[in-house]
């Protein structure tokens, strides 16, 4: 590491799903529905453990767990009827506390930010239009761009390329233990946050750095993770 690096303004690489919006139970309820329509039963706090994943790496333990055989087309079927019942459920979304005034206070600080989701577009749209980003002003990378999805860390290190900054030296907020697994793949640096409904132990122990609430929470204690003006 060069002397001058401590020097250097982290950036924040922000998942989206119970990081900045309120929309994991949503996902849950939407996977559930998709899998009823299939025939396939699953405990809801089963799909709540495998929100954060890609719909590949979830469908992929599903397989696992259950022992069905699930063909190509099925797979294709459970995707698009999860996405159209999430769709459905747009009005109900809403960002967490404090994600607005969390990316504001970033945007105002002049440190740069971006969003990175396991979410294909269609279901990525939704949150975006919730939290009133624009896709043309933010960089936004989703599922759809990248070879593989989280807990491996491509979505976070195409995002900090997208910033022009060294991975190294950003700050990955996720909700889940696989945002904080990608971050330590890719060298980042992990703040977990409560707002998805995993607990503080389980993020702690997949490698947080720090823990809080919601994004209010830690926009009132920025100071802590090197955010400053």
């Amino acid at each position: 590491m060069s002397k001058h690096s401590s020097n250097i303004e982290p950036a924040f690489l922000f998942d989206l799903d119970g990081t900045l919006v309120d929309s994991v139970y949503q996902h849950v309820l939407a996977w559930k529905e998709a899998l009823d329509a299939e025939g396939i039963e699953l405990s809801v706090w089963r799909i709540h453990r495998k929100i954060g994943m890609s719909g590949g790496l979830f469908i992929n333990q599903l397989l696992r767990e259950t022992g069905i055989e699930i063909g190509t087309e099925r797979v294709e079927r459970l995707r698009h009827a999860h996405a159209a019942a999430y769709r459905q459920q747009s009005n109900r979304i809403r960002p967490l506390p404090g994600a607005r005034e969390l990316l504001k206070w970033l945007s105002q600080a002049g440190i740069p930010w971006a969003i990175a989701t396991s979410g294909r577009v269609e279901t990525a749209a939704v949150n975006l239009t919730s939290l009133g980003v624009d896709r043309d002003a933010v960089p936004v990378v989703t599922r759809d761009q990248v070879k593989h999805a989280k807990p491996d860390p491509d979505l976070f290190l195409t995002a900090a390329e997208r910033l022009s900054v060294p991975i190294e030296t950003a700050v990955v907020v996720g909700d889940s233990v696989w945002d904080m697994l990608a971050a330590i793949r890719c060298r980042a640096l992990g703040i977990g946050l409560l707002s998805g409904g995993y607990g503080p132990d389980e993020l702690r122990q997949s490698g947080a750095f720090r823990v809080y609430e919601d994004p209010a929470d830690l926009l009132s204690r920025i100071d802590e993770v090197a955010g400053r003006r």
